[in-house]
């Protein structure tokens, strides 16, 4: 199949529109209309409802949507390795939630490029869902993330725990009430956690989608939120971050996951380094 037309396609679906997909693709609208054609011809169904007000998928356009992201993502991933230097033999493709890269997976990271500098690496990060259906389409050959969904064939192991604490850029207790609270999102697990620790709530200033992002924002404003321990030790020890005294404390362990090959050596080395660095975090 010509790439191109899951690419034109994954284009008019995000843009709405055919003509906004032209220039974003820096296409004639003709030339989107005809891939379209070939690709609905190919499939033996209507991908798109025509309208005054745009397109919209049809039952068949929302099913193709997933595997054309896979087509995709296979297509750049296949171009990766055969573009690999003579002295690189193998790639591994590693994902990991954007809170984890900090700390043990970027310890894991130089490790690994130090000790076997045959092998390339290609390191995503995302959400929990989108790593997951990554693995599963064969895109990733492990993952590392906080809510693993139990599928067949795949390994979960749990690498380390997190322990999250409510720290604050002001010293001292909080007498009169938590100020400037930043919400990290860190997952249902914490979500529900959190809501029985305050059933009251608490006045949110910020939600943040990852923690670097909340803790960078903490930095440069002032504020208060939850963080990992590992993540904040650093600014603890230099006196520019403080824990909050007499507040809930939450754990959440991280899981690697992966499909159990045979003879995938760059894998199991992976692994087995990945476990090494998480011992000692």
């Amino acid at each position: 199949m010509d790439i191109d037309l899951a690419r034109t396609f994954l284009a008019v679906a995000q843009t709405g529109s055919f003509v906004r997909a032209a220039d974003s693709l820096s296409v004639t609208q003709s030339t989107v209309s005809a891939r379209i054609k070939v690709l609905e011809n190919q499939l033996g169904s209507t991908v798109f409802n025509r309208s005054k007000a745009g397109v919209s998928l049809t039952a068949a356009g929302n099913l193709f949507e997933r595997h054309a992201y896979a087509l995709v993502r296979i297509w750049q991933q296949v171009r990766q390795e055969i573009a690999l230097p003579t002295e690189q033999h193998q790639l591994l493709s590693v994902g990991a939630q954007a809170s984890l890269w900090g700390g043990v997976m970027l310890d894991w990271l130089c490790s690994f490029r130090e000790k076997y500098p045959e092998i390339a690496v290609r390191a995503e990060t995302g959400s929990n869902d989108a790593l997951m259906a990554q693995l599963v389409d064969g895109l990733l050959d492990f993952i590392v993330i906080y809510t693993p969904q139990v599928r067949p064939s795949l390994k979960i192991e749990q690498l380390f725990e997190e322990t999250l604490v409510l720290v604050s850029t002001r010293p001292g207790p909080m007498l009169d009430g938590i100020h400037d609270y930043v919400y990290v999102d860190w997952g249902m697990e914490f979500e529900a956690d959190h809501a029985k620790a305050f059933p009251g709530g608490e006045a949110v200033d910020l939600f943040a989608g990852v923690g670097p992002l909340g803790l960078e924002y903490i930095m440069r404003n002032g504020g208060t939120g939850y963080f990992p321990i590992r993540m904040i030790k650093p600014l603890i020890d230099a006196g520019r971050l403080n824990i909050v005294d007499n507040t809930p404390k939450f754990h959440r362990p991280a899981y690697l996951v992966r499909y159990d090959y045979e003879d995938n050596v760059a894998l199991d080395s992976a692994v087995t380094l990945l476990r090494k660095e998480s011992a000692q975090a």
